[in-house]
């Protein structure tokens, strides 16, 4: 005789996208950041930080511009072809969370040529994924796993 289970089972399936979405979403980040340099404006670029670290703590699809695709663009676009899995979107995102933050904090340091060095960076991968539908941090996430497989064996 079993006894049924009380646990909750919990979904090991990853979150799909469409994938116009973080192409939308780059482009709103290649927006901001080409502001945050022309001005030269730490405001601008703490609300990069503040966006990145939604999609990199939340998930892409939780972010402002992702409810901005969702409610306003996406319902006047024909349905995506397919969606992608989330996890190289939100990779991105916390790549990007970890350069603009480290901008940030040289330029709050007074450290302005390395910090918006950094914020070009990031300006550069969020027009490549915008313009091109090129995602760096995607790209590089199953090379990195790779290497992880390799100095680890899991």
């Amino acid at each position: 005789m079993s006894v049924p289970s009380t646990s909750v089972a919990v979904s090991r399936t990853p979150s799909r996208l469409d994938p116009r979405g973080p192409r939308f979403g780059a482009a709103v980040s290649t927006i901001i950041l080409v502001l945050a340099l022309i001005l030269r404006s730490p405001w601008l670029l703490a609300v990069q930080v503040a966006l990145f670290a939604v999609g990199a703590f939340a998930g892409p699809g939780r972010t402002p511009q992702a409810w901005l695709f969702r409610t306003a663009i996406r319902p006047r676009l024909i349905p995506p072809a397919y969606f992608e899995d989330a996890t190289g979107p939100r990779f991105a995102q916390q790549v990007g969370f970890a350069i603009t933050t480290l901008a940030l904090v040289f330029v709050l340091a007074g450290l302005s040529l390395p910090g918006w060095v950094l914020a070009g960076i990031a300006l550069i991968a969020a027009f490549l994924n915008a313009a091109f539908d090129l995602c760096l941090a995607c790209l590089l996430l199953p090379r990195l796993r790779q290497w992880r497989y390799r100095l680890i064996g899991s």
